[in-house]
């Protein structure tokens, strides 16, 4: 698999919901079947994908136009599924940008049953989100460009606002950051549902603890927030690997002051 300019990935990435309706090249799917029988992901839970053909499985999205074929996953309702699935599939949709394929995660805007009959779903299993794959078109469709308008796509919020130095009451700056500032950039970049950016993070030495503020009520599918954690958790673990930083993930809460609706997810520990 790629690990290079997984920095400049972070920033390419976008949703795309307009293709150009080519199939993928038989190197690129190649690339990409590997790719979705190799994942891992830290904490061991078993994500099982699918590429499929849209129009042999009545794959519908009216949200897109011009792909022929989806990417959908499913997993158990374990604990930290959300996460799991998360960060597995960005790590899916980094590395097919790296081939200049487009990707976009759809939780709603899709017919789910044929998604899940496509899947062999069974009654102890999740699809949180799927998504089309293949060549972004020349041109987004104005209802593309305007649903991006609409959730202001392209903003993030300030490095500060959002990560943290030892408790919630002091903001992190970039320059402050240490180590570990080109992995929280790619967190802060990082794409969500409704551009919710539902990620905080707190600096505590050789630690990151990471946070979900919650806005949305949980679903039937769980917490799509939490998908969303996994997706900016993906982000961190590619660019701190990147820059050369060793460590792994942790259920550790630091028992830190938390500000209201916000929880802890997950550490990050740095080893030396």
């Amino acid at each position: 698999m790629m690990r290079i300019l997984i920095k400049e990935l972070v920033k390419q990435r976008r949703s795309v919901r307009t293709f150009d309706g080519r199939a993928l090249t038989d190197e690129d799917r190649k690339y990409m079947t590997d790719l979705l029988s190799s994942l891992e992901n830290p904490w061991g839970i078993s994500i099982e994908f699918f590429l499929l053909n849209a129009k042999q499985n009545g794959l519908t999205s009216p949200v897109i136009i011009g792909a022929e074929e989806y990417i959908a996953a499913k997993t158990k309702r374990v604990p930290h599924f959300e996460i799991a699935f998360g960060y597995s599939f960005e790590k899916v949709c980094i590395y097919a940008l790296s081939r200049g394929i487009g990707t976009v995660m759809l939780a709603a805007s899709l017919n789910r049953t044929a998604f899940e009959k496509a899947i062999n779903i069974d009654e102890n299993e999740i699809m949180p989100v799927a998504s089309p794959i293949g060549y972004p078109a020349d041109k987004m469709s104005i209802r593309e460009s305007l649903m991006r308008k609409g959730i202001k796509a392209d903003s993030r919020k300030p490095f500060e606002n959002i990560f943290f130095n030892r408790t919630f009451d002091n903001g992190l700056d970039y320059d402050n950051a240490g180590v570990f500032a080109n992995a929280l950039e790619a967190v802060r970049l990082a794409p969500s549902a409704a551009n919710g950016q539902p990620w905080r993070a707190v600096s505590d030495g050789n630690c990151i603890h990471f946070y979900e503020a919650k806005s949305m009520k949980d679903s039937p599918l769980g917490d799509i927030q939490k998908v969303d954690i996994g997706i900016a958790l993906a982000h961190f673990d590619l660019v701190r690997e990147e820059d050369g930083i060793n460590g792994k993930f942790e259920f550790a809460d630091p028992g830190i002051a938390t500000p209201q609706n916000t929880q802890y997810i997950v550490t990050f520990r740095r080893q030396i």
